[in-house]
């Protein structure tokens, strides 16, 4: 579904991502962890087609992202930004329909099914009964969850989040995991998102990649991910893993 095979990223003569290799099927939620700096959010607009990788490359449904135009890319990929300033005189509604826009046709104008599509998908990221409400007026979590609602109006098969809970509070950071879970194991999207919350990332992703200075460190399931080994020498900071008493996954508590 989304593969990236080889992908080295620079930014001038800095090498932000180095030689990464991974895949995420249909059904799957992976999840990117490592500190800031590691080269997640590169790995997010690459996989995108927004950013030409130097050498590798990332494709969607076998075809080269930056290669297809924004249109045909859009009703392939979504994509939930880490941060974007949103026009403060639109409506949430007017705003969420945007994610139609790679649908629509010459004259440009939405359906009654654009519409139903983008109510559907402010219902989804708990959005609704903001639907009237201008942009300007909203909180940055309020304005966060119509980023979201936007990408599910896109109905594309491949969600990319960078950062999605950034900004949530606690319920709705919860909310927007377990959607993404529902998302990929129930209508079988493929979901690669970058978190910075280990714990977050233990418990909703089916698989776990750990960057490092733009290198994949390490690439599998949460328990075999996020050791106490491998997340002291990611982070520089010595931390234990035990069992969640509740989920049975990874449990990061920092040593100090």
């Amino acid at each position: 579904m989304l593969s990236i095979d080889s992908l080295t990223v620079n930014y001038g003569p800095r090498t932000v991502l180095r030689n990464v290799s991974l895949h995420v099927g249909r059904g799957e939620v992976l999840a990117v962890i490592g500190p800031n700096g590691a080269g997640k959010s590169t790995l997010i607009r690459a996989a995108s087609g927004s950013l030409k990788p130097l050498r590798g490359r990332a494709m969607l449904d076998g075809v080269a992202a930056h290669s297809l135009p924004p249109d045909l890319r859009a009703r392939r990929v979504a994509i939930v930004p880490q941060a974007m300033r949103l026009p403060e005189a639109f409506t949430v509604l007017e705003t969420v329909l945007m994610g139609r826009t790679p649908y629509l046709g010459w004259l440009g104008r939405e359906s009654r099914a654009d519409h139903a599509l983008a109510q559907a998908a402010m219902e989804r990221a708990d959005v609704a009964d903001l639907a009237e409400r201008c942009i300007g007026e909203l909180s940055g979590g309020e304005q966060q969850r119509v980023l979201i609602a936007r990408a599910l109006a896109q109905a594309a098969p491949i969600l990319l989040m960078d950062e999605p809970t950034a900004h949530l509070d606690l319920k709705h950071q919860v909310d927007l995991l377990n959607l993404a879970c529902r998302l990929a194991h129930s209508e079988q999207l493929a979901v690669l998102v970058a978190l910075h919350d280990l714990n977050l990332a233990a418990q909703f992703a089916d698989r776990v990649a750990l960057l490092v200075g733009g290198e994949l460190r390490t690439l599998g399931l949460p328990r075999e991910v996020m050791t106490s080994s491998n997340l002291s020498t990611a982070y520089g900071l010595a931390v234990s893993v035990i069992t969640h008493p509740a989920h049975g996954t990874p449990l990061v508590i920092t040593n100090g």
